[in-house]
């Protein structure tokens, strides 16, 4: 990679002010209508590109890699997530991959809350109820509810966003149970009172809300399988915040449907943007398209870091937020 002016090829648009400080900055193509770019979009990319700046809406295969050009040395994601990157074609290829990590743990953690809120209160049936015309007035038994306070809510995945969940959860009075790979620090479980499980299977049967965390892997992939969300209690609600492929999305809208999970509150989708026509039926259920970290403020602070990491790299250093291998895998 020439350090005079890199060509950074960005696939979709990003707040004006960050385009413009790239644009100063590098040698940028931009993507001013902001539709996602083709596989074949993206093979003419990778050829000529020597920063690749893709989001979570580009699948970088193998196969798009393999036709990378030999200046293409840094794909700096606009991104918290790289699920979406093939990691070790890259690492083959001797591409750096970075994110953004840390800017999208506070308004992911606000949407978790509001889901929860949302799932557990109804406000969704409630909002639609409003504008059908059809509300008749306040009644002692119209649509019900239940509190939050006092109730067990189970994280998966005790990340810096997880423990920002459980930061303002136990503000709502909920206990809080999580499941990790490990156990955190004991001054963070002692801060957030909270009770580690090794088991996920002990933990899922036994929560009242349960909150999807944990980024998705080979690993997690289908982590709430059909057997493992049998497990979960008739009444308790579930929230992802995460990925969508985390769940096994069929096996959760049957379980919905049948009255078998009392409801959920989903941004994210197995197979979005498309989704489960049968899901978008359901009352139970609160649909968001995948705003948790939509907030002017962490976009720009994300591409202050994608910046940041293509100067970083180009300057001849290892850049801030470099995927260490194996981290995600």
């Amino acid at each position: 990679m020439s350090s005079n002016k890199p060509l950074a090829i960005v696939t979709r648009k990003l707040p004006d002010v960050i385009e413009t400080r790239m644009m100063e900055l590098f040698d940028v193509r931009l993507n001013v209508e902001d539709m996602p770019l083709s596989s074949e979009q993206l093979v003419e990319a990778v050829k000529t590109a020597d920063v690749l700046v893709p989001t979570v809406t580009d699948r970088i295969d193998a196969r798009i890699l393999s036709q990378s050009n030999a200046n293409l040395r840094l794909i700096a994601n606009f991104g918290n997530g790289v699920d979406h990157i093939d990691l070790a074609s890259a690492r083959e290829r001797g591409i750096t991959v970075t994110n953004t990590p840390g800017v999208l743990t506070e308004d992911t953690a606000d949407m978790t809350m509001a889901l929860i809120l949302a799932v557990a209160r109804r406000l969704a049936e409630g909002e639609r109820l409003m504008r059908s015309g059809d509300w008749k007035g306040w009644s002692p038994t119209s649509m019900l509810g239940h509190r939050i306070g006092g109730k067990r809510l189970g994280i998966i995945g005790m990340g810096q966003i997880g423990q920002a969940v459980a930061r303002r959860a136990r503000g709502f009075g909920l206990s809080i149970h999580y499941h990790n790979r490990n156990k955190v620090h004991p001054e963070i479980e002692a801060e957030l009172e909270a009770t580690y499980w090794e088991s996920l299977d002990q933990m899922v049967a036994r929560m009242d809300v349960i909150s999807v965390n944990c980024p998705h892997t080979p690993a997690t992939y289908h982590l709430l399988s059909p057997r493992r969300l049998d497990l979960v209690q008739p009444h308790a609600y579930l929230v992802n915040t995460s990925r969508g492929e985390v769940i096994d999305e069929n096996a959760l809208t049957r379980l919905l449907r049948a009255g078998r999970v009392a409801g959920a509150g989903l941004d994210v989708f197995e197979h979005e943007p498309a989704v489960n026509p049968k899901l978008m039926e359901l009352d139970n259920v609160v649909l968001l398209p995948h705003m948790a970290s939509a907030t002017l403020e962490s976009r720009i602070e994300m591409g202050e870091k994608v910046i940041i990491n293509i100067k970083t790299f180009a300057d001849g250093h290892v850049p801030p937020d470099r995927v260490l291998p194996g981290q995600y895998m």
